[in-house]
């Protein structure tokens, strides 16, 4: 059995139903693959230069979209709201809502990729993402592409615009509370797992509730996804359920919540 043969790939008809177009095989196969696949398979191509290309297909479809959809905005929210719809985070989550399963079941990863959780790590769906929306436009074009593009990540512009156009879910959250007057979020967290395969699971505390139990593979990743629970919740039209945060559970240190950029 070759090292090819050892992880059956799932059918990609509902990747390509995601996406609503169907791909060339051979260009598919490129989009999916890991430059630690292609090394350890003979250096297949990579998808690294289709990466490059779905890149600035995103760019110009997301600023031109931006621009129309918000006449009024000066250049500097423009920029804003842009960069909070194209990162590496946003991208990787668009890709994991890309249906069941999400895009990770299909990446043609190497065998030490493979090992230590690559199949969710934010910058391998996010490379991976672009690259699928460069092989579209070199297959169908910029029209077909822009329509991929607005499928993909209609939501989560119209959500950017509503945030304010804050860079993050924390920035967001931070606005939120204050706006609201009910003080300045803390986030708890705890970790598991070997050294190599850390998972880490957060709670943003806002006014003595705790919002999220949200999982991650980094600090800031798990964190970020807690301050979103949270802004969901509290800025809903409802007066969300939530639980109380434990007790004995004291707020971080101060030092402890500032988590580096990645």
């Amino acid at each position: 059995m070759t090292d090819r043969t050892v992880r059956r790939r799932p059918s990609t008809a509902h990747l390509e139903a995601a996406i609503g177009v169907t791909l060339d095989p051979d260009l598919l196969h490129r989009a999916l693959t890991h430059r630690s696949y292609a090394y350890e398979n003979g250096g297949l191509p990579t998808n690294e230069r289709l990466e490059f290309l779905g890149d600035s297909v995103l760019g110009v479809v997301v600023t031109t979209a931006l621009f129309h959809n918000h006449p009024d905005l000066p250049e500097g929210q423009l920029a804003k709201l842009r960069a909070s719809v194209v990162n590496m985070r946003a991208l990787a989550d668009v890709a994991r809502g890309m249906g069941p399963g999400g895009l990770g079941p299909y990446l043609l990863l190497g065998k030490g990729e493979e090992a230590t959780g690559g199949r969710d790590k934010a910058s391998i769906l996010a490379d991976t993402l672009e690259a699928l929306l460069g092989a579209v436009y070199l297959q169908y074009g910029m029209e077909v592409a822009a329509r991929v593009v607005h499928t993909l990540f209609d939501r989560l512009m119209a959500e950017s615009a509503g945030r304010g156009a804050a860079l993050d879910w924390k920035t967001s959250l931070q606005e939120l509370t204050a706006a609201l007057g009910i003080g300045v979020p803390e986030y708890h967290i705890d970790e598991e797992g070997p050294d190599h395969a850390k998972t880490f699971t957060a709670w943003a505390v806002v006014a003595g509730h705790r919002y999220g139990g949200a999982s991650g593979r980094s600090k800031k990743e798990a964190e970020q996804r807690a301050a979103e629970a949270a802004w969901r919740e509290l800025s809903g039209p409802e007066e969300p359920e939530v639980a109380p945060a434990d007790e004995d559970v004291a707020p971080l240190p101060e030092a402890s919540l500032v988590v580096p950029s990645e």
